[in-house]
């Protein structure tokens, strides 16, 4: 057997770096300093006899090599891991670092609050939760989670039902006085709509799905800022309903076209199909999925 073919010095550094893109940010993820890590993938690179990166002042790419040698190490080091787990769970501390992507306002009003619940109950972990609707690569963005919510179309990730959404629409009292209400969803082609991500909004009626393209002055894939625009009386509106929760309460904006509304909306956490999936991302889902078991919007 060769002699070097059991040594795993540098391979967790090598990986930390394609995952964080980077030698600081690896460094960063490990506690360590940015020379032990160069030093430590460099010590590799030459007894593999290849280049791992592609480096410049401005970025450092896998090579053709490393892109290969790191779908294996990675596999390698996430297995490790979960075996170093297996056998100290029970008196472990969640260490390093905890990165989700999520969107929307119920990520904010519900799903982050129950993230600093979760960060309260681990100290050593650290929680860092990016607000963005664009869709992510898990590996190459460091992710371990996102929450998303509607129809789902990659297959090639692992999605977990969070919570069932219904969606409401809503109109000013302004509004709805200047351009009449409208009494089936197809009248809609002739209102105002702020639009968030999709065009085509879908309702139903008798257990058929209604799908109404529709369009309007204001566009924005953020909720809060759809909530004002309709306020302002610029359309009509289409989201779940915790969105409007307290506009309806104050009395700013009311509901329209009820019987038509949809409950066909789920909120996911959605991962990497992975074969090793770290604990800290594991216990965080797990706590989610309780959290929200009995969650009603």
């Amino acid at each position: 057997m060769n002699k070097h073919a059991l040594n795993f010095e540098g391979i967790v550094e090598f990986v930390t770096v394609a995952d964080a893109r980077g030698f600081s940010e690896a460094a960063r993820r490990l506690g360590c300093s940015v020379s032990h890590v160069s030093r430590q993938v460099s010590r590799l690179e030459q007894r593999l006899g290849t280049a791992l990166f592609a480096r410049s002042t401005r970025s450092v790419k896998l090579t053709e090599n490393g892109e290969q040698y790191y779908l294996r190490c990675q596999e390698l080091v996430n297995g490790l891991s979960e075996a170093n787990e297996s056998v100290t769970s029970s008196q472990l501390e969640l260490q390093g670092t905890l990165r989700i992507s999520m969107a929307g306002s119920f990520a904010e009003q519900f799903v982050a609050p129950a993230l600093v619940e979760f960060a309260k109950l681990h100290p050593e972990l650290t929680v860092e939760v990016d607000f963005s609707s664009r869709r992510v690569n898990f590996i190459e963005d460091g992710f371990d989670f996102a929450i998303r919510y509607g129809r789902l179309q990659d297959s090639g990730l692992v999605a977990r039902k969070l919570a069932d959404r219904s969606l409401m629409a809503v109109a000013s009292k302004e509004y709805l006085l200047d351009n009449g209400e409208p009494d089936v969803p197809k009248a809609l082609a002739k209102h105002s709509c702020l639009i968030t991500n999709n065009d085509t909004w879908v309702f139903e009626q008798n257990g058929k799905e209604i799908p109404v393209k529709v369009s309007g002055r204001f566009r924005c894939n953020n909720a809060k800022a759809i909530v004002d625009a309709c306020k302002a009386g610029l359309g009509i509106a289409y989201m779940p309903k915790s969105s409007f929760q307290q506009s309806i309460a104050e009395g700013s904006l009311v509901p329209i076209l009820e019987p038509f509304w949809t409950d066909n909306i789920t909120s996911w956490i959605v991962y990497q199909n992975r074969r090793f999936l770290p604990l800290k991302a594991r216990l965080a889902i797990d706590y989610l999925l309780a959290h929200f078991s009995e969650w009603r919007e």
